[in-house]
């Protein structure tokens, strides 16, 4: 009776996969992780998931219109007036500048120029801002 032996297979591992499988995830994750702009501005945008709102007696609003004019609130201001203004409507609103909070709307066509003079304005009197925006209209 001659039994016979089974061939034995030798395990083998390719690595060819699981390169491919690294490789790919390393692409998403270059993808889509952040990149780092040294020159940006740094602005809070609005977020329509967020549900935390800043208290109403720490907020300011400023509004520029496609004209070029300056609104603080609803009062009109030029641009030499808004600095001064801002100062002392924060004076007026709270004692710790940190928790105070600028919106800055800006109607659409406005030239970017009367945006970053408002940011400049808010630097300067180290305000936290938000630019708002309205929601793009899907078609």
């Amino acid at each position: 009776m001659a039994l016979k032996r089974r061939n034995r297979v030798e395990p083998e591992f390719s690595l060819a996969a699981m390169i491919d499988v690294i490789f790919l995830l390393l692409m998403f994750f270059m993808l889509t992780s952040n990149f780092v702009t040294t020159n940006a501005l740094n602005l809070t945008l609005p977020s329509s998931a967020s549900k935390t709102m800043a208290s109403p007696e720490s907020r300011l609003a400023v509004s520029i219109t496609s004209d070029g004019k300056y609104y603080l609130e609803r009062t009109p201001k030029t641009e030499a007036e808004l600095e001064a203004a801002l100062r002392a409507r924060v004076k007026t609103l709270t004692d710790d500048v940190s928790k105070t909070t600028m919106s800055v709307s800006a109607a659409e066509g406005v030239p970017i120029e009367y945006v970053v003079t408002v940011l400049d304005i808010a630097n300067r009197l180290k305000l936290k801002t938000i630019l708002v925006t309205s929601p793009k209209k899907i078609n």
